[in-house]
């Protein structure tokens, strides 16, 4: 773990690579560069990037040029001319100190209402938590207004916390916690390198629960492969209803040509289960979830069921619905569904009756030559392009 504390020139507002689809709008606000840990087999993001700790000085002049930025909006009233590209490039060159990435961030977040702030980038929470709270506390002076602060944590980095440390982080504004679970299964934890066990998870996310901390899971279908595909999904159900966290994302797993996950396919280590056993492992977890009040949310396009969304328990039975459909579908409707998902055109298989993009569907798979026994592999490589 790199920490930069020699005495250097700040060299003006920086941003991270990712952040939640929930915070697409937040102001984005970078504490780390990259993410400490950095080994998981699956993961793309952070790789040969090195990892540092920001100075805290340079974090405050972010938060303080952002303030400065959204003082002029404000005076202006420039919300009635945000997307007037004229007027806001002639506010921007009337600043003295003109920061672009800056300035681009406070307007998108001034646009959207200024409600929401996200800490990037992989695990902030490696901080001093002196600092974090430092920090934490300059946000609320600068942005009183702010109704959510978020961040990304690892379940290892939660554990390591001092007692009260959670507390007195939610007390000064961090009011929800992101968290790759990703599996419950240790055999699945283990292979990919996550650096926590299933009760690491369990206890680390009682923990932020307790702080009275919003936590949001993430669990990611296919990461067992073929050969754990079962014991993936029953486990991870389990480490969730011990959990009982308030939001559950599903993050199916994709392929990037750059993890070492990919080159085990290549070498034959790791077979990625296809689009139907995927499907079979979801319902699998959503059946075996149980008394838990959890949210499950679908948002990415790598999910094969954008719909696959509800308040559990009252959604369950709804959602499980969803699957058998998919089921139910001839084989060839089955393929058309999943040639017209990948390709970003469906959200939902209703969407087949009323789409206009049916035509693009059929002519893609004729042109893909598309079949039962290759549409996998054909998915797979649609599925790279939002890896």
């Amino acid at each position: 773990m790199a920490d930069d504390k020699k005495t250097q020139t700040y060299q003006g507002y920086e941003q991270g690579p990712i952040c939640p689809t929930n915070d697409a709008y937040s102001l984005l606000l970078r504490l780390i560069r990259n993410c400490p840990w950095n080994r998981c087999s699956f993961c793309p993001t952070y790789k040969k990037q090195k990892f540092s700790i920001r100075p805290v000085e340079d974090i405050i002049k972010d938060i303080d040029l952002v303030r400065t930025y959204i003082d002029r909006l404000l005076q202006e009233n420039a919300l009635p001319i945000a997307f007037d590209q004229e007027r806001i490039h002639s506010i921007y060159t009337n600043f003295e100190i003109r920061d672009r990435v800056a300035f681009n961030n406070a307007v998108k977040w001034y646009t959207s209402g200024m409600t929401s702030i996200f800490l990037q980038d992989a695990n902030p929470l490696v901080m001093k938590p002196k600092d974090l709270l430092f920090i934490l506390k300059h946000i609320k002076d600068a942005f009183p207004q702010t109704e959510t602060i978020a961040t990304y944590a690892r379940s290892s980095t939660i554990l390591q916390l001092p007692d009260g440390t959670l507390e007195q982080l939610h007390k000064l504004g961090l009011n929800r916690i992101h968290v790759g679970v990703e599996s419950g299964s240790n055999l699945v934890l283990n292979r990919m390198r996550k650096g926590v066990d299933r009760f690491g998870h369990i206890k680390a996310g009682k923990r932020i629960r307790q702080a009275g901390i919003e936590l949001y899971t993430y669990v990611m279908p296919g990461l067992g492969g073929f050969d754990l595909s079962i014991e993936h999904a029953l486990e991870t159900a389990e480490v969730l209803n011990a959990i009982n966290p308030d939001v559950i994302k599903i993050r199916t797993l994709g392929l990037s040509p750059s993890t070492e996950l990919a080159h085990w396919q290549l070498r034959g280590m790791f077979e990625k289960p296809g689009d139907a056993m995927i499907a079979t492992e979801l319902r699998l977890m959503l059946v075996t979830l149980d008394n838990i009040q959890s949210r499950i949310k679908s948002d990415h396009i790598l999910n094969l069921f954008e719909t696959v969304t509800g308040k559990m328990p009252h959604d369950k039975e709804k959602m499980i619905g969803i699957i058998d459909r998919f089921f139910e579908l001839e084989p060839k409707e089955r393929i058309l569904y999943q040639i017209g998902r990948r390709m970003g055109f469906f959200k939902r298989l209703e969407d087949m009756d009323t789409s206009s993009r049916m035509d693009q569907v059929h002519l893609a798979c004729k042109n893909y030559g598309v079949t039962p026994k290759n549409v996998d592999q054909i998915l797979d490589r649609l599925m790279m392009r939002f890896v």
